[in-house]
């Protein structure tokens, strides 16, 4: 845990929800087949990655993978009981030691989302505005780059690349073969340059999911069928798209469980996200959609701060990934 003001706060608030039982009852609904877990990554280090998947082994979870949920979707398999589904986002370097060699360890199903514009040029959008802040060049904030349309984010991100360089942080096409190749790990799409989908016009939303397609089967020869929303943001035009291009699962960062009526919107599977860099305390009321729901009772203004201070944060801004 990094030891930081928000990070204490957030470990006594973690306690007083253990304590107070939240963790066990949601624990003991999902083991009773109430519902699926379905928990998300992005970059967590191995030790985050590795304690989190005892942790549910620990607690009798099964893992299913997204192939495993998908025969759930068609009815092919029954619903299960103490269930939970791992799957990663982005594609980071760090994923084929960090993931994919704590999955074979555990032998444990998971599915890395991967965009493929980073993998060929190595580099993610957002890296290059995170760092253009931190020198100080003129460069609008993540917040405000993910409002813009597509066009304009584009725009501002070329200027920045003409004047920083940055070491490569996502997998290589060969890592990505590498990562595919464990009989623990499938590849899913997250489009090809992890742009804001619904900032898109018609044109370039189809064009992002269906050269990731294309890319990622031509590099690993086997079908893409699953897929996550960058930043989580899609609408309808996505869902369609999605459909049109023969993928048949979706995920989203909605922080739901999955529940049998969920399923049915099987482009629009909510996941709960852990939070790399806060307490392991923390992070098992996120994996069991405690914290989130906790979070969301917050009505009264007198409860906006510690609301604002607990809430499930956006990637980018949490722990400098998307």
């Amino acid at each position: 845990m990094k030891l930081t003001i928000r990070n204490m706060l957030g470990l006594l608030f973690a306690y007083i929800l253990i304590w107070s039982g939240f963790v066990r009852r949601a624990l003991n609904k999902a083991l009773q087949g109430d519902y699926v877990l379905s928990i998300y990554f992005h970059k967590p280090t191995r030790r985050e990655f590795e304690a989190s998947i005892r942790w549910l082994q620990k607690n009798n979870f099964n893992f299913l993978s997204t192939a495993d949920l998908e025969k759930i979707v068609l009815q092919e398999s029954p619903f299960p009981k103490g269930a939970v589904v791992i799957t990663v986002d982005d594609g980071w370097q760090s994923n084929e030691d960090c993931i994919a060699e704590v999955a074979k360890k555990y032998k444990v199903p998971v599915t890395i989302f991967v965009s493929t514009g980073p993998v060929e040029e190595g580099v993610y959008w957002w890296s290059y505005a995170q760092e253009a802040r931190r020198r100080n060049i003129k460069c609008l904030s993540l917040k405000a780059l993910k409002k813009l349309p597509n066009k304009s984010r584009l725009e501002e991100i070329a200027e920045i690349k003409n004047l920083i360089y940055l070491d490569r942080e996502a997998m290589t096409i060969d890592q990505v073969k590498t990562v595919a190749d464990s009989d623990y790990v499938s590849i899913g799409g997250h489009s090809h340059s992890h742009p804001i989908l619904v900032n898109c016009s018609a044109e370039q939303v189809h064009s992002e999911m269906s050269v990731s397609k294309i890319k990622l089967e031509s590099w690993l020869e086997k079908d893409i069928s699953c897929f996550a929303y960058p930043n989580g943001d899609y609408g309808e035009r996505e869902i369609r798209t999605l459909q049109r291009l023969g993928y048949r699962l979706a995920f989203c960062s909605e922080p739901r469980h999955l529940t049998p009526d969920v399923l049915d919107k099987c482009y629009q599977l909510p996941r709960f996200g852990f939070l790399e860099g806060a307490s392991f305390a923390e992070n098992t009321c996120r994996m069991v959609g405690v914290w989130q729901h906790t979070v969301q009772r917050f009505k009264k203004p007198s409860l906006k701060g510690l609301k604002a201070e607990f809430a499930p944060v956006p990637h980018t801004e949490a722990s400098a990934i998307m």
